[in-house]
């Protein structure tokens, strides 16, 4: 690749449209180019990675007998109709008619049409455990496309099925996928994590992610301090306090507490009107009932009153995470309007529930168990009831995982640790996806004893575009991207800096050199009013692990050759750097 030729233009500011670091540089350094928000172009530095990226993940995928097929982006409704994900995607896919008014969509995921191949191919227990995978573009209506690659509206995917006549052989499917997601994610180069996951609306039982540790990723995870445990913050389980005797609480009373709507001005009445003899009144002590409006698929619109320790606030995206693919909003004044037994800053258990005059659904925070003492709204404006106890006065329509992960909660899987946070990018998902879609679709297989049998299905997916930002977000420094060799879109970045026709002789030289040795390289071959300092930003920018300039030294015998990521420089004969560079790859 020719720097003279190459279909290419650096950039020496950012573009104002970009977010987080790795959108900036891949923009500024000629990979892609924003075509519409969330879809890019990709240019031939950027289709270098992407397709270096592809052959990791087929040479891993194949390792494990899997085999690749490619389905159309453009999909009938029919099978997605059978699964019900033609309603449940809501607005979140691209839908279209052709000329006889037929619906189709842009495939957001193909689990409908792999479940279906199968079921045309195959019919016998002989034929299985299979496993089948694509690479391929995807297409989400992203309401909010952002951070370049990392959440866009069209992005290439590998997705991959297994295909079981029982669960212990899902099970064994599973950990072949894992552990070729971990061979890949190796050679890909960044740090990960391995986390528990929800299956969210895809379904299945045991799920796991693949999360890229970044400060700008959108995953909030936690690891526990003592033991091995880790997971996404939607998949928590607190784990919830004993029941205990609440036969010494005194009956639960309401107390005039003027002017306290909010948990601050309820805490600072409780301590002065009502004083505690063990220790001050906390907001942990009161319970917080929180009004949100589920937005189903299918446009309904069903209010849910959310229990939890005032000193805890709803997480939005862990709440949707329980509720997916319902969407979830804030329930506001013309719907609080609409429910007159709801009295704002002052509402309580009373009112809540399906069998309530109410008729809201309530669910609690599993720390609200049975025998837990609160103080809560009395559902009359300017009053509160203490000594409230769960269980005995009060009940729930069930339990919820939605309220905010802190960081020194304890940990759900041992007694002695507390949990830490981080964030990452989320780059693979496996999932135990069970018969959900076998059933939907009748794919269904002879036994051994001639039984028909449902077969068991696991999805695994791994973002292969989002691995592009991803593996730069983990690697880029001050000065530009900084690639692993295995992804790199060349191998060495030769500079020719300087006029004289010694140097680009030598440079051509060494770069013919390279090519018959077969390493991939970029040339910087420009010459007239293109100075060194320009051709070296370049170099630092593009991010090449290797950068070998050719310039004064060449009379002396010697180039410099540099590594990117850790800028050190050494003198390499030139009778000896073909051998040296190809050593480095």
């Amino acid at each position: 690749m020719r720097m003279s030729t190459l279909f290419v233009r650096t950039l020496r500011e950012d573009p104002s449209d970009a977010e987080v670091p790795s959108h900036r540089l891949l923009l500024r350094a000629g990979y892609i180019r924003r075509a519409a928000p969330g879809i890019y172009t990709w240019l031939p530095l950027g289709l270098a990675v992407l397709r270096k990226i592809e052959g990791i993940i087929r040479d891993e995928m194949n390792g494990i007998g899997a085999q690749e097929v490619s389905f159309p982006a453009l999909l009938p409704r029919e099978p997605y109709e059978a699964t019900n994900r033609w309603t449940e995607y809501g607005d979140g896919i691209f839908r279209l008619k052709d000329r006889k008014d037929a619906d189709y969509l842009l495939g957001p995921t193909h689990e409908e049409m792999f479940t279906l191949l199968v079921k045309d191919m195959y019919s016998s227990y002989k034929d299985l455990p299979l496993s089948l995978y694509q690479i391929q573009t995807k297409y989400r209506d992203e309401a909010r496309p952002r951070a370049g690659l990392l959440r866009g509206r069209e992005f290439t995917m590998k997705d991959s099925y297994s295909f079981d006549v029982d669960d212990a052989g899902l099970e064994t499917s599973y950990q072949k996928h894992r552990e070729a997601y971990v061979r890949v994610f190796d050679r890909l180069g960044f740090d990960y994590a391995i986390v528990k996951a929800t299956a969210g609306a895809m379904g299945g039982s045991k799920s796991e992610e693949f999360l890229a540790k970044a400060e700008v990723g959108e995953d909030t995870y936690v690891r526990c301090t003592s033991c091995d445990y880790a997971a996404n913050v939607e998949a928590v389980q607190v784990r919830p306090p004993a029941p205990t005797s609440y036969d010494a609480v005194p009956a639960a009373h309401a107390e005039a507490t003027p002017d306290t709507p909010t948990i601050d001005t309820l805490v600072g009445h409780l301590n002065a009107a009502f004083p505690r003899e063990d220790r001050p009144w906390t907001a942990g002590d009161t319970l917080k009932n929180v009004l949100v409006v589920l937005k189903h698929p299918d446009g309904t619109r069903e209010p849910l009153a959310i229990g939890l320790p005032g000193d805890r606030e709803v997480d939005q995206k862990r709440l949707e995470g329980q509720l997916e693919p319902i969407e979830v909003e804030a329930m506001d004044e013309a719907e609080l309007a609409k429910h007159p037994a709801l009295v704002k800053g002052y509402i309580g258990p009373g009112v809540l529930g399906e069998e309530s005059t109410s008729g809201i659904r309530y669910l609690l925070d599993p720390r609200v168990a049975e025998g837990t003492r609160w103080v809560t709204g009395a559902d009359v404006a300017g009053s509160h009831v203490i000594d409230l106890v769960a269980g005995r006065d009060f009940t729930a329509d069930g339990t919820i995982e939605a309220a905010e992960v802190r960081d020194g909660d304890a940990c759900p899987n041992c007694d002695s640790g507390t949990l830490e946070s981080a964030r990452g990018i989320e780059m693979g998902h496996v999932f135990q996806l069970g018969r959900k879609y076998a059933e939907s679709l009748d794919l269904k297989v002879l036994d051994e004893n001639g039984k028909l049998v449902t077969v068991t299905m696991g999805s695994y997916g791994i973002g292969v575009t989002r691995a592009v930002a991803a593996i730069a977000e983990n690697t880029l420094d001050e000065i530009g991207l900084c690639w692993p060799r295995h992804v790199a879109p060349a191998d060495v970045h030769v500079v020719a800096a300087g006029k004289d026709e010694a140097v680009f002789a030598a440079a051509e030289e060494l770069v013919a050199g390279l090519t018959a040795a077969g390493l991939d390289v970029i040339y910087d071959d420009r010459a007239g009013k293109i100075s060194p300092g320009v051709k070296f930003k370049d170099a630092e920018l593009i991010g090449v692990p290797t950068i070998v300039t050719v310039g004064r030294g060449v009379a002396d015998g010697v180039i410099e050759v540099k590594d990117r990521r850790t800028g050190e420089r050494n003198d390499v004969a030139v009778a000896d750097a073909v051998a040296h560079l190809v050593g480095l790859a």
